[in-house]
Protein backbone atom coordinates (compact mmCIF):
# COMPACT_ATOMS: atom_id res chain seq x y z
CA UNK A 1 0.00 0.00 0.00
CA UNK A 2 1.47 3.06 -0.77
CA UNK A 3 1.12 6.30 0.96
CA UNK A 4 -1.21 8.21 -1.11
CA UNK A 5 -3.60 5.19 -1.04
CA UNK A 6 -3.21 5.26 2.95
CA UNK A 7 -4.07 9.14 3.01
CA UNK A 8 -6.91 8.71 0.94
CA UNK A 9 -8.30 5.88 3.46
CA UNK A 10 -7.60 7.93 6.44
CA UNK A 11 -10.00 10.81 4.84
CA UNK A 12 -12.49 8.89 3.66
CA UNK A 13 -12.63 6.97 7.34
CA UNK A 14 -12.32 11.11 8.52
CA UNK A 15 -15.14 12.19 6.66
CA UNK A 16 -17.68 9.48 7.78
CA UNK A 17 -17.18 9.70 11.09
CA UNK A 18 -18.08 13.33 10.26
CA UNK A 19 -21.06 12.61 8.70
CA UNK A 20 -21.93 9.97 11.29
CA UNK A 21 -21.20 13.13 14.49
CA UNK A 22 -23.51 15.43 12.64
CA UNK A 23 -26.22 12.84 12.10
CA UNK A 24 -25.95 11.67 15.04
CA UNK A 25 -25.76 15.76 17.37
CA UNK A 26 -28.23 16.66 14.43
CA UNK A 27 -31.09 13.68 16.41
CA UNK A 28 -29.92 15.13 19.72
CA UNK A 29 -30.06 18.90 19.23
CA UNK A 30 -26.28 19.30 19.96
CA UNK A 31 -24.79 21.91 17.63
CA UNK A 32 -21.18 22.66 17.75
CA UNK A 33 -19.29 25.89 18.54
CA UNK A 34 -16.54 27.26 16.61
CA UNK A 35 -13.91 25.35 18.07
CA UNK A 36 -15.99 22.06 17.32
CA UNK A 37 -17.07 21.45 20.62
CA UNK A 38 -20.66 19.92 21.41
CA UNK A 39 -22.96 22.67 22.33
CA UNK A 40 -26.47 21.08 24.03
CA UNK A 41 -29.68 22.72 23.81
CA UNK A 42 -32.34 22.42 26.73
CA UNK A 43 -35.25 20.20 25.70
CA UNK A 44 -37.94 21.39 24.01
CA UNK A 45 -41.34 20.98 25.50
CA UNK A 46 -44.07 22.50 25.82
CA UNK A 47 -45.83 20.77 28.27
CA UNK A 48 -42.53 21.27 30.82
CA UNK A 49 -42.51 24.78 30.14
CA UNK A 50 -46.14 25.16 31.05
CA UNK A 51 -45.70 23.09 34.15
CA UNK A 52 -42.50 25.12 35.18
CA UNK A 53 -44.48 27.85 34.57
CA UNK A 54 -47.49 26.96 36.73
CA UNK A 55 -45.38 25.88 39.50
CA UNK A 56 -43.27 29.16 39.62
CA UNK A 57 -46.51 30.89 39.96
CA UNK A 58 -47.89 28.31 42.73
CA UNK A 59 -44.63 29.20 44.26
CA UNK A 60 -45.14 33.35 44.40
CA UNK A 61 -48.61 33.07 45.64
CA UNK A 62 -47.15 31.01 48.88
CA UNK A 63 -44.30 34.02 49.02
CA UNK A 64 -46.96 36.66 49.28
CA UNK A 65 -49.33 34.52 51.86
CA UNK A 66 -45.83 34.20 53.70
CA UNK A 67 -44.99 37.54 53.37
CA UNK A 68 -48.56 39.04 54.92
CA UNK A 69 -48.42 36.65 57.32
CA UNK A 70 -44.91 38.02 58.46
CA UNK A 71 -45.52 41.38 58.56
CA UNK A 72 -49.10 41.12 59.35
CA UNK A 73 -48.01 39.67 63.06
CA UNK A 74 -45.52 42.46 63.43
CA UNK A 75 -47.93 45.25 62.33
CA UNK A 76 -48.05 48.03 65.17
CA UNK A 77 -51.96 46.49 65.17
CA UNK A 78 -51.41 42.86 65.92
CA UNK A 79 -48.88 44.07 68.60
CA UNK A 80 -51.30 46.17 70.62
CA UNK A 81 -53.93 43.02 70.46
CA UNK A 82 -51.14 40.44 72.02
CA UNK A 83 -50.60 43.21 74.24
CA UNK A 84 -54.58 43.86 75.18
CA UNK A 85 -54.83 40.17 75.77
CA UNK A 86 -51.65 39.31 77.85
CA UNK A 87 -53.16 42.34 79.73
CA UNK A 88 -56.63 40.36 79.93
CA UNK A 89 -55.14 37.17 80.89
CA UNK A 90 -53.07 38.74 83.97
CA UNK A 91 -56.00 40.41 85.13
CA UNK A 92 -58.00 36.90 85.33
CA UNK A 93 -54.78 35.33 86.89
CA UNK A 94 -55.32 38.09 89.40
CA UNK A 95 -58.81 37.56 89.56
CA UNK A 96 -58.59 33.74 90.27
CA UNK A 97 -55.85 34.36 92.68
Amino acid sequence: MSFWTAAVIIVLIWGIVQIYTRRHDGDLGVTRDEDGNPVFAPPKSDSGSEQTRREIEQLRERIKVLERITTDANSHEAQESRRIAAEIDSLRDRQND
